[in-house]
């Protein structure tokens, strides 16, 4: 049984990044969507996960905008694939001008 969490960090503030809207998509559907929480974390995601390529899109741009910052990525993408039956954690680390991400445990 595969299931996801995910993890975003404000590289610039130093703090969890509240409020972003995550969403995750299977192929071309769309599986689930949640909102990060104070600590920037969504604890799960789509449910079980079969084996496939996944993405996941950070809503970005309207969290920077809240934070009156000016971003060049309005939104962020981010494909993987789920082949073994494993727990997936996707962090992503944000910058308004840079992100990074790995698979997390």
């Amino acid at each position: 049984m595969s299931t996801l969490s995910t993890h975003v960090l404000d590289a610039v503030r130093g703090a969890p990044a509240a409020g972003i809207v995550v969403t995750l998509y299977h192929e071309a559907a769309q599986l689930d969507s949640g909102t990060t929480d104070a600590d920037g974390r969504i604890g799960a995601l789509g449910g079980v996960l079969v084996p496939g390529t996944y993405r996941l899109v950070f809503a970005t741009g309207a969290y920077f905008a809240a934070e009156q910052v000016d971003t060049f990525y309005p939104e962020v993408s981010v494909a993987f694939t789920v082949a073994e039956e494993r727990h997936c954690h996707v962090p992503l680390l944000l910058s308004p001008f840079a992100f990074s991400t790995y698979r997390g445990s």
